[in-house]
């Protein structure tokens, strides 16, 4: 029995996969069992983001799995200590907490805005507000955070105290904001919603609103950090920080990590055994995640990074000025969202796109039907980026 057939067999069936397996990755490119290349435009979700099997990340793996991989939280441990210094000296934040995911670190956050506010007595305060279209994850508080019907069918009554608002929308925000509320939580950019930028001025407002109501600012940049549109956080795009901020997929290019970094002030919220996790920030993973951060972080990747997303967008748009089914293209570095118009072509959904390109070699992810969404490794090359935009054109 071969590895499509036990997982349909042996896995809970949660996830509609493609027909094949893959068993090898080298940079972009990802290698099935029959030996066929797939140009990588999707990295796992915005993990991979140094791409498959990048050496520098294998090497910090295979010297820490012959050191040392996991102790607890009960010690201490150099991989841990430095990723913490590094995203520190790197962000607004004075404190690291690590998890093992996005749905974890979102989780961190939320039970850390709340407890912020009840640790000093003020215990009515604990609602958050989160924005329509967003994503935080799969867990019971995430997923009520989340501002997706679709996904939470069928797992009611979900956690109260959240309230969900329209994005780039300040008046409803503002409208919502009473003493009752201690977080507004918000993605930057929608990942998940569409690949929707938030407006520059929006933003700013938002910090302002809070700062005025002595409100906490989260950031989930779970999908737009690390590089991946452009700066190693996407909010310094917009030069406006949060309280706290939550990290995860690509922090360790594809070993499971999650973290959630905070102010000073935010993080007075934890005390000694306020929260933990077994696996949290584990040597294996961290030491990951510093090397990561190394790369990244590095300006001249990031210019790169940039370079490279200007002329993605650009061959898309011309893609959009000859197919009249492409109604806008948008996004920042290399998170890019093609929206098609399929009420013009009934049979030309996002799967279709997905699919065909499959068949063709490249990798790319449908949301909502109408989205195409593209987050290639940050090394991918431009003749790849050439590659992929025939084929779409091809498929138009």
């Amino acid at each position: 029995m071969n590895s499509i057939n036990k997982t349909n067999e042996f896995v809970f069936q949660t996830y509609l996969r493609r027909g094949k397996a893959f068993v090898r990755g080298e940079g972009s490119t990802l290698i099935d069992e029959e030996g066929k290349a797939y140009t990588d435009f999707l990295a796992g979700i915005a993990v991979c983001n140094l791409g498959h099997c990048h050496p520098k990340i294998t090497r910090a793996i295979e010297n820490q799995a012959k050191t040392l991989v996991h102790v607890s939280n009960l010690f201490y441990t150099a991989p841990q200590a430095d990723l913490a210094a590094a995203l520190v000296e790197k962000s607004f934040a004075d404190r690291a907490f690590f998890a093992n995911s996005g749905a974890e670190a979102n989780e961190a956050a939320i039970k850390l805005a709340r407890r912020y506010f009840q640790s000093k007595g003020n215990k009515n305060r604990y609602r958050i507000i989160t924005m329509e279209q967003s994503f935080h994850g799969r867990t019971m508080a995430t997923l009520s955070a989340t501002g997706q019907d679709k996904i939470k069918e069928g797992f009611a009554p979900l956690l109260q105290g959240f309230v969900h608002v329209p994005f780039n929308d300040i008046d409803a925000l503002r409208q919502a904001l009473d003493e009752t509320v201690c977080a507004v939580m918000m993605e930057p950019i929608q990942g998940e919603g569409g690949v929707i930028p938030a407006d520059p001025s929006y933003l700013a407002k938002v910090r302002t609103l809070c700062d005025e109501t002595g409100t906490l600012l989260i950031f989930d940049e779970i999908q737009t950090g690390m590089g991946r549109c452009g700066t190693l956080f996407a909010h310094e795009l917009y030069g406006v920080t949060p309280d706290i901020m939550t990290l995860a997929k690509a922090l360790a290019n594809g070993i499971p990590i999650g973290a959630m970094v905070a102010t000073k002030d935010a993080a007075k919220g934890f005390d000694f055994g306020s929260h933990a996790t077994t696996f949290g920030g584990t040597p294996l993973a961290t030491a990951a995640a510093l090397e990561v951060v190394k790369i990244i972080s590095d300006k001249d990747f990031l210019e790169a990074v940039n370079e490279k997303g200007d002329y993605f967008r650009q061959k898309l748009t011309e893609l959009k000025e000859k197919h009249s089914m492409i109604l806008d293209v948008r996004g920042r570095g290399l998170l890019v969202g093609m929206e098609i118009d399929i009420d013009k072509v009934k049979d030309k959904d996002a799967g279709f796109f997905v699919a065909n390109c499959f068949k063709k070699g490249f990798i790319i992810n449908g949301i909502q039907d109408k989205i195409l969404r593209f987050a290639p490794p940050l090394i991918i090359e431009k003749t790849e980026i050439d590659g992929l935009v025939a084929v779409l054109d091809s498929l138009f």
